[in-house]
């Protein structure tokens, strides 16, 4: 029984996470008062620096066909589907299609889509190449496609592009670099704890998952059973979505790390950004428009984690 418990720490730690956020909501409060998650993002991303050879980072700005699957993926087809999709599931609940549409126009995710890759022994450079660029194209590609599904017309989106990019910045590359600068170092000493370095970034895909919830639980709760309906909309999408992308991976013929890279990371949307435009745009008219968002969000960080766990027993049993 230990030993099993043992073996499904992380999935039972989804669990304990999800109903401590529901005992106990004022811990996400806690969490952001004092920058728990942002320091553990911020340290995953320095062990990512630490075991991060330069020279595959490097490569990956050959994979320009590659980079361009991912942009046309996340930003302008999972947009599509998912708002068409929805128009067809919640004609009676207008809110949800245009919040299937808010969380379809935002990028993929700074923090969870490369930790995740990381835990499936994936391709780490190629995760934050899609994750750099998505978040700073969609800058431009927001208001262009929102305009062209709601016709907005003359309306203007207004995001804060500097505080985006110095976000981003602090909390990916600069600890990166960090880790990087400090490598050639300590590059034998961390060979050792490989294995305790996976266990920290499960740990933080844990903290996000409690975070995610836990400043959740109040709208969660308002929706009552209709989100029922929201989450199977939101898993079905996110299933079609990395079907997708595993296909279109299998099409540029990418290898299993790039695979898994690219079918994890690019099928991921931040939350963040979704409530950006949701606020400044939509909060009035569509006040329950942001739930899709986080059901969205949560559907990926369990999902996404199991899909992970699986690629990483496939390299396992690949590498013998």
């Amino acid at each position: 029984m230990v030993a099993y418990l043992k073996k499904q720490w992380f999935f039972i730690g989804i669990a304990v996470m999800i109903l401590i956020a529901f005992s106990l909501p004022g811990v996400g409060l806690f969490m952001r008062a004092h920058n728990v998650l942002n320091i553990g993002i911020f340290m995953a991303f320095f062990i990512t620096g630490l075991t991060l050879e330069t020279s595959s980072l490097l490569e990956q700005l050959k994979n320009v066909k590659v980079l361009t699957a991912a942009l046309m993926s996340s930003l302008f087809i999972f947009p599509g589907l998912a708002y068409f999709l929805a128009q067809l599931v919640f004609k009676p609940w207008p809110d949800f299609s245009i919040g299937a549409l808010i969380i379809g126009v935002a990028p993929v995710t700074v923090a969870s889509g490369t930790v995740m890759t990381a835990i499936a022994l994936g391709n780490v450079p190629l995760s934050l190449f899609i994750c750099v660029l998505c978040n700073f194209l969609s800058i431009l590609t927001i208001p262009f496609v929102l305009n062209l599904f709601l016709q907005f017309g003359d309306a203007v989106i207004e995001l804060p592009v500097l505080q985006m990019l110095t976000g981003l910045t602090i909390k990916v590359l600069l600890p990166t670099l960090i880790g990087q600068l400090l490598r050639p170092k300590l590059k034998e000493f961390i060979a050792p704890y490989s294995k305790a370095f996976s266990i920290f970034n499960q740990a933080i895909v844990l903290l996000i998952i409690l975070n995610a919830v836990a400043s959740s639980t109040g709208k969660i709760m308002e929706v009552g059973p209709v989100l029922a309906l929201v989450f199977g909309f939101m898993i079905g999408l996110h299933v079609l979505i990395l079907v997708m992308n595993f296909g279109i991976s299998k099409l540029l013929k990418l290898d299993r790390p790039s695979t898994s890279a690219f079918t994890i990371h690019t099928s991921q949307k931040t939350l963040t950004i979704s409530y950006l435009v949701w606020a400044g745009y939509f909060a009035t008219a569509y006040p329950m428009a942001l739930i899709p968002a986080i059901c969205y969000h949560l559907t990926q960080m369990i999902m996404d984690t199991i899909v992970a766990h699986r690629f990483r027993r496939q390299a396992e049993l690949a590498e013998g």
